[in-house]
C-alpha cells in the first residue's frame, strides 16, 4: 500500500526547530517535503554536536526531506518560489511575523498563485496577536517561561529550571502538523485551503494539564514539586539504596496493592491515607514513612517486588540506557540512517506505528542544496540553460555529495 500522503508535496520555508518538525512529521508519513534554505542554510546547521563538521542536529530533524537553496532577496529567486507554490499543496513557514509579507509571499499572496493552498505559520506569540506582541522574538526557552511551565517545573527548594527538551518548539511543530492534516481533509471534502496560525505559546498553554485549572479553580498558583504528582499520591520518585524508583500510584486499587508488596498492611486502614484525596493531603506524612521503606533496599530488589505483584514502577533512566533498550529496537524508535559522507549515523525512529502505513524514516537528510538541480528540472522543468544561469548569478545554490 502507498503511504497516505505519497501525492503532497510540502514547500518548507521554516527553520531550526518547530517548521522542520512539522514537516518531518509529515514527511515520515510519506509527503514529498521540499525544503527551501538561504545561501548560508537553515541556522540549525551550525547547532551542535557535529560529525566532520555536519551538525547532527540538522540531520535529526530533517531526514526524509529535499534541500533547495534559493535567494529570496533576488527578484529571479522570487520567481523561483511562485513556480515552486504553484506545484505545491502546503506551505510551512516560520519567519519572525512580517518578515515573509515584506517577500512577497504572505497568504494572501500566495493564495492568488495557488488558490487551494494550505498555509501554516508558525511564530512565539501568534500572527494573529496584540500589537505589541507581533514583533516580539522568540525561542523555546523564551516561551517556556512566559506560559508558566517554567514556573512549575524543577525542584521544591531549588531554582526554577527549563524542561530537558525544546518542548515549546516541538509541541507547536505537531499542533501545526496535526492543523495541517484536519485542513487536507477539509480540502479533499471542499476543495478549498486554509491559513493556520501556530503559536508556540498556545502550545504550552494547551498541554499545562491541571495547572490552570488548579488556579481558575482554586485560586492555588501551583509551584514546582520535583517529581511529585500536584494531585495524585504517591505518584513520584523515591530513593532506595542505590538508585531512584518512580512508583505511580493512580487509584486506590492499586495502592492496596502497593501496601501489601511493601508489607505495610497497616497503612491501609489509616484514615489519613485511605483515599487518594487523604493521601495528597497529608503527602508528607506519608512520604515520610515512604521515603523509610524504600531506602531499605536496592532498586533491582524493588524491581522484583513491583514486577510479582503488577505495580507500575520505571527507573531513571539516563539516555545512555534508553538507547540500549531492548524495546527501542522492537518498536523501531533507533533507527539507522545512512548519511552520505558520513557513514551510518542513529537518530530517532518514527513514533507513528499505522497497520498499513506506517511513518518511516525512508531518506538521509540533505545537504545544503542536494536537490536543487533536479527539483529545477524534474518538477518545474527549466531548461539546462537556465538551471546554468540561476547557478552562475547565485540565485539558486547546488552542492554535490562527495563520490
Amino acid at each position: 500500500m502507498k503511504n497516505q500522503f505519497d501525492n503532497i508535496r510540502v514547500l518548507d520555508l521554516s527553520h531550526v526547530l518547530a517548521g522542520p518538525v512539522a514537516s518531518m512529521i509529515l514527511g515520515d508519513l510519506g509527503a514529498e517535503i521540499i525544503h527551501i534554505e538561504p545561501p548560508k542554510g537553515d541556522d540549525s546547521r551550525e547547532f551542535g554536536p557535529f560529525i566532520k563538521d555536519v551538525s547532527a542536529y540538522f540531520i535529526s530533524v530533517n531526514r526524509n526531506k529535499k534541500s533547495v537553496v534559493v535567494d529570496l532577496k533576488k527578484d529571479e529567486g522570487k520567481r523561483v518560489l511562485y513556480d515552486l507554490i504553484k506545484i505545491s499543496d502546503i506551505l510551512i513557514e516560520n519567519f519572525k511575523p512580517g518578515t515573509i509579507k515584506k517577500l512577497g509571499f504572505s497568504y494572501e499572496e500566495v493564495k492568488k498563485i495557488k488558490p487551494n493552498i494550505i498555509y501554516a505559520s508558525i511564530s512565539g506569540f501568534g500572527n494573529d496577536t496584540l500589537p505589541e506582541y507581533r514583533n516580539k522574538p522568540s525561542y523555546d526557552m523564551v516561551v517556556q517561561a512566559y506560559s508558566g511551565l517554567m514556573s512549575i517545573t524543577g525542584t521544591e527548594e531549588g531554582e526554577y529550571v527549563r524542561v530537558g527538551t525544546s518542548i515549546g518548539d516541538i509541541i507547536a511543530g505537531h499542533h501545526c502538523a496535526i492543523s495541517i492534516l484536519a485542513a487536507l481533509y477539509i480540502r479533499e471534502k471542499t476543495g478549498i485551503g486554509q491559513y493556520i496560525d501556530i503559536s508556540m505559546l498556545d502550545s504550552l498553554i494547551y498541554i499545562l494539564e491541571n495547572a490552570i485549572l488548579r488556579y481558575t479553580v482554586t485560586g492555588e498558583i501551583p509551584k514546582p514539586l520535583g517529581t511529585k504528582h500536584p494531585t495524585i499520591t504517591p505518584f513520584q520518585g523515591y530513593k532506595t539504596k542505590d538508585e531512584w524508583i518512580i512508583v505511580p500510584i493512580g487509584n486506590d486499587s492499586l495502592w492496596l496493592k502497593l501496601c501489601e508488596a511493601i508489607k505495610r498492611n497497616d497503612l491501609i486502614d489509616n484514615p489519613k491515607f485511605k483515599t487518594n484525596k487523604d493521601r495528597t493531603e497529608n503527602r508528607n506524612e506519608l512520604n515520610g514513612i515512604l521515603e523509610k521503606v524504600f531506602m531499605t533496599k536496592k532498586f533491582s530488589e524493588w524491581k522484583k517486588i513491583f514486577e510479582k505483584n503488577n505495580l507500575p514502577y520505571s527507573p531513571i533512566n539516563t539516555i545512555d540506557k534508553v538507547v540500549t533498550d531492548p524495546i527501542l529496537k522492537y518498536r523501531k524508535m533507533l533507527v539507522e540512517l545512512n548519511q552520505p559522507d558520513l557513514g551510518k549515523i542513529k537518530i530517532a525512529g518514527s513514533p507513528f506505528k499505522l497497520s498499513e502505513t506506517p511513518g518511516k524514516v525512508r531518506t538521509h537528510a540533505p545537504s545544503l542544496g542536494e536537490h536543487t538541480e533536479e527539483i529545477l528540472k524534474n518538477l518545474l522543468n527549466y531548461s539546462e540553460n537556465k538551471i546554468k544561469n540561476l547557478l552562475k548569478n547565485e540565485v539558486v545554490y547546488s552542492y554535490k555529495y562527495k563520490k
